[in-house]
């Protein structure tokens, strides 16, 4: 009798929760990792899928996206960016607040198989309107602490966004909510820095890290509207290593308009390194901008990082940041049998951040076959006309 359901046989797999970099097969049974061996026989396996000459590693996990399809205008079904493009865990980066919720675990959630955990907006209707807060009344403190307690874990966190007209209505006083509001509620808070609308004051950054404690997210870390990490001058205000220093996690979430590539090397050339590599996926988004979470990958290793850093950025430190490493994140024995199977093409490729900024790599990630929890999928054709690589240089 087999006794595995699945094997991923041949691939070069590169578990930086484990330390683990080298030609290995791994065994999958009933929906978990059951073994990683350098030879495990056909025989013992129900399924047997060769990846020889591609990379194996714990699921992609997507820290930042909006998924809330069919809601929010610019919602993109989460299994086009999640087990059909390499991604086997994405978090909804606040698209729902307190009045409409309600969809996800009825709707969304069961609806996908690539795994969705939501962060609930601190406005009332989420991401419903643009923009999303316009009136005092677009908070209900009581009523988001309430959605979150009677989630019953499902919402991990509390959204927060750092723009106009929300900081110019309320003031400081918008992100103290939803920090008490998590607080309360005891999840963590997410804070989107960085204003679009490039109204408000750029000093703003410097009253809210203090604000955040450990294990609490910034995201869209290398944004290039005011806001930022960066003072006028191109330094890291001090606030920022503070806040590293405290335990914050550090996310860098491209978006349609809060990455670029210049800002990023001006934040690691001052020592900073971010923990967590995002979309920010939205439906415009894949088509304009991001593309997709490997292509996130391939950003990175454009700026300098290797791949197991990146590797890092998008599996155990997204699964650490929401405190969900016990379960996803690793190709541990016990841990869910979530798997991303990647191929690194070799090539002149050209990268571009939101305002045009580029960069050239000779490395382009690409995805090639998704296992969540112990479930096999094929990726799709890719954002692009041509599929899933960048622009050949």
């Amino acid at each position: 009798m087999p006794m595995y359901d699945l094997i991923i046989k041949g691939g070069t797999v590169i578990d930086p929760s484990q330390g683990i970099n080298k030609v290995s097969d791994v065994a999958v049974s009933d929906g978990k990792i059951a073994r990683i061996a350098a030879s495990i026989s056909v025989q013992e396996a129900r399924r047997t899928v060769e990846v020889k000459g591609k990379i194996v590693t714990p699921g992609l996990i997507d820290l930042h996206t909006h998924v809330y399809h069919g809601v929010n205008a610019n919602g993109v079904s989460a299994d086009v960016g999640g087990v059909h493009a390499g991604v086997t865990t994405m978090v909804d980066a606040g698209s729902s607040g307190c009045d409409n919720y309600g969809g996800f675990p009825q709707h969304i959630i069961p609806n996908n198989k690539t795994e969705i955990v939501p962060f609930l907006h601190i406005c009332r209707t989420g991401l419903n309107t643009t923009p999303d807060i316009f009136s005092r009344e677009s908070i209900d403190l009581d009523r988001t602490i309430k959605t979150v307690v009677e989630s019953n874990g499902v919402i991990r966190g509390i959204k927060a966004r750092m723009v106009s007209p929300a900081l110019e209505i309320f003031g400081m006083e918008m992100p103290r909510l939803a920090k008490r509001a998590a607080r309360e509620a005891g999840v963590k808070l997410m804070v989107h820095i960085g204003d679009t609308e490039k109204r408000y004051d750029a000093n703003v950054i410097r009253q809210l890290l203090p604000i955040m404690d450990e294990g609490d997210i910034i995201t869209h870390l290398f944004t290039a509207n005011p806001g930022g990490i960066l003072d006028s001058r191109g330094k890291l205000v001090p606030e920022a290593k503070e806040a590293n220093e405290r335990g914050v996690w550090l996310d860098t979430a491209h978006g349609r308009g809060n990455f670029a590539f210049d800002v990023g090397a001006k934040v690691l050339d001052q020592g900073l390194v971010p923990h967590c590599i995002s979309t920010d996926l939205t439906l415009p988004g894949r088509q304009r901008t991001v593309h997709s979470m490997t292509e996130m990958l391939t950003r990175f290793l454009a700026l300098g990082f290797n791949l197991e850093q990146v590797i890092a950025m998008s599996t155990i430190n997204p699964a650490k940041a929401l405190g969900m490493e016990d379960r996803i994140g690793s190709l541990r024995t016990g841990c869910q049998a979530d798997i991303s199977v990647l191929d690194v093409k070799d090539g002149d490729w050209i990268v571009y951040d939101v305002i045009q900024g580029a960069r050239k790599t000779d490395k382009a990630v690409v995805p090639v076959l998704t296992v969540k929890k112990g479930e096999v999928f094929e990726v799709g054709w890719g954002p692009r006309p041509w599929g899933w690589e960048p622009d050949q240089a």
